[in-house]
């Protein structure tokens, strides 16, 4: 079964569980007449792609992809040694790739699943949308519209405005490009007159200003993250050395390297996370403030908005992609392990204490390392993540909201929707949790959401602080056991990312976790629950499910290793997931009721599954961190 964007309601979302079986149908595939067969051939050469080889002189470049697939961050290198990150992205339509033959031929559905910009670069697509944007390029340079794309980066054109493909073909010639300029998002920017008062901070307390247009962009890191230069910058504060020029990466000017900050899309968190970050006590494991306020001046209102921020750049690199390297080449030291897994957790007790916020973004993605190799942690959007890291209690309330959620009617065909009375019955339980959830899921503004609010995730804001507490020591619990064990992430070929360093262990099997701090992250995990990625698996870009092996005792082996007999098939797939989906959000009804009963009773003390605090959690990690050190000395 492939891995598209209807995989997230059918199989990978807990709506799932309440959409209708298709019967399938029992009379086999029409026979294709030869006439037709050689109209979709391969042989045709109106069905063959021209070319999908690098272009010598490329004028664009890609530096990732996000979206499922449908969103290319590209980098206009024809502009020269100056390019300002207006984030000018490239946009798939779903139905774009509808031809399965395309999609195989430009690795459409690999792109659901690859992020980083190294393996973006080889897929198909990417070369595919290069040689179309040249094309495009060279055309409109043309004639009457040389000018057009000076003015595209001149700022006539809204921040995060979009390079639209309406359709793909094998023929670039033949793809529909137009321009979609983004008034909306402009309209959800806070204005710079106003922001002190949104974020409820004084606004001399904010910090310095600089213009979208004073910044270069070195390259796209993430759909949120850049890694830019800015203009005459004589700052020395910390800054790591640029030598490669933006446009084309021949050697250059030295130039101190920053990391900009801003979306183009759910400009709400944006601001979340800076209200976060300039209220955050400083800490030596914590990202810290921001230096500068980025803004732009908008053509509609005429407001010179903020559309993101400027904080330091730190070159270590990322635990995600650190700890694999580090056990591939058996080179893990436990001394740095423990370092990090102290760090991590004096910076979880500080964002919890200091900071008197929840943290729901725990995951390797956000855990860099600086240049002296010391935790960083950044991301502090609270947007939260996917059941993989999740502590089963918050994976049952965000469960119940995705059920609840008009937004997941949109966009649905062929009946497969979620009943209205499913719907009605899962908002009336979030409503018992949380009342105003719902002015909380459909607000896009930041300046508009519901009074007492100063961020958006439901599940988390359902938590009391003892409750958001727990959660985070399960999330530490995850992250201890990736440290130690040399992985990229607790699950194999987890469904929405894929890494260049899969896992090749499932959670909790342990095979290095030193002896002394195994029932520690046991006892960090206590509530776990079994995973759909021990039934349904990713391969490749495919869904498959899993056969697992057995021992001579007749029990499943811990570490999940599955034999070659994997059924692709979809009905099967689908069943299994539905299947699983009804007993998980069984599960997560029954848990919110208990805690609902409980709490009238006043018998629920917030931590239900007895883990240890953030502050025993670092206790125990010094504590082995002495003995075990001692006998290495």
């Amino acid at each position: 079964m492939k891995l598209t964007s209807a995989s997230v309601r059918n199989v990978i979302h807990p709506t799932a569980a309440f959409i209708p079986s298709v019967p399938k149908s029992s009379s086999p595939p029409p026979t294709e007449p030869e006439s037709q067969s050689w109209l979709h051939s391969q042989l045709n050469p109106k069905n063959r792609i021209d070319s999908l080889e690098l272009l010598e002189t490329p004028l664009w470049r890609i530096d990732g992809c996000t979206g499922q697939g449908t969103q290319f961050c590209a980098l206009p290198l024809f502009l020269g040694d100056h390019i300002p990150p207006l984030r000018f992205d490239v946009f798939l339509p779903q139905e774009a790739g509808s031809c399965q033959r395309l999609r195989d031929l430009l690795d459409l559905d690999a792109a659901f699943h690859t992020k980083d910009t190294v393996r973006v670069q080889r897929l198909g697509i990417t070369r595919h949308i290069l040689r179309t944007l040249q094309a495009w390029t060279q055309s409109s340079q043309q004639g009457d519209n040389k000018h057009s794309f000076a003015e595209m980066y001149s700022g006539t054109l809204p921040f995060g405005s979009r390079i639209i493909f309406e359709n793909l073909e094998f023929d670039i010639r033949n793809i529909k490009i137009t321009i979609a300029q983004t008034f909306h998002l402009e309209g959800q920017l806070l204005g710079l007159s106003k922001l002190g008062a949104q974020l409820g901070l004084p606004q001399d307390n904010l910090p310095g200003l600089i213009d979208i247009f004073k910044l270069n962009i070195v390259r796209q890191l993430t759909e949120s993250v850049g890694l830019v230069c800015i203009e005459d910058d004589d700052s020395v504060n910390g800054m790591a050395m640029a030598t490669d020029n933006a446009a084309n990466g021949t050697r250059a000017e030295k130039k101190k390297l920053w990391i900009l900050k801003a979306l183009t899309s759910g400009t709400k968190y944006l601001y979340t996370e800076l209200h976060n970050l300039l209220q955050m006590p400083p800490h030596p494991h914590v990202i810290s403030r921001p230096v500068r306020l980025v803004t732009k001046q908008c053509q509609f209102g005429g407001k010179n908005a903020v559309v993101g921020f400027i904080i330091p750049y730190h070159p270590g690199g990322g635990l995600r992609d650190t700890l694999p390297l580090l056990r591939i080449h058996g080179q893990p030291a436990l001394r740095d392990q423990l370092k990090w897994a102290i760090q991590l957790a004096q910076g979880l007790l500080h964002i919890h204490d200091k900071g008197q916020m929840y943290y729901p973004d725990l995951r390797l993605d956000n855990i860099l390392l600086s240049e002296a190799g010391d935790i960083v942690m950044v991301d502090f959007e609270q947007r939260g993540l996917w059941c993989e890291f999740g502590a089963p209690e918050v994976n049952a309330l965000e469960y119940v909201r995705i059920l609840a959620s008009d937004s997941l009617l949109e966009d649905n065909d062929l009946g497969l929707c979620i009943p209205e009375d499913i719907i009605a019955r899962y908002a009336a339980l979030l409503t018992r949790e949380l009342p105003d959830w719902e002015a909380l899921e459909t607000c896009e503004n930041y300046s508009q959401r519901p009074e007492g609010h100063t961020s958006f995730n439901i599940a988390w804001l359902c938590l009391s602080k003892v409750e958001q507490e727990a959660a985070v020591v399960y999330m530490l619990g995850k992250l201890l056991w990736c440290i130690f064990e040399g992985q990229s992430g607790p699950d194999k070929a987890a469904f929405w990312q894929s890494y260049a360093r899969e896992p090749d262990l499932q959670f909790p099997a342990m095979r290095q976790t030193p002896a002394g701090l195994r029932d520690l992250v046991d006892q960090c995990t206590r509530g776990r629950r079994g995973i759909l990625s021990s039934l349904i698996k990713r391969r490749g870009s495919e869904l498959v499910l899993v056969r697992e092996k057995d021992t001579r005792q007749g029990s499943c082996l811990l570490d999940g290793t599955v034999t070659d007999e994997e059924d692709e098939d979809e009905e099967k797939i689908l069943q299994v997931a539905k299947n699983w989906w009804i007993t998980e959000v069984k599960a997560a009804e029954d848990f919110l009721q208990i805690r609902h009963e409980m709490k009238e009773r006043g018998e629920w003390n917030g931590n239900y599954f007895d883990r240890p605090s953030l502050k025993e959690v670092i206790n125990r990690l010094k504590d082995f961190q002495k003995r075990s050190l001692q006998f290495v000395e």
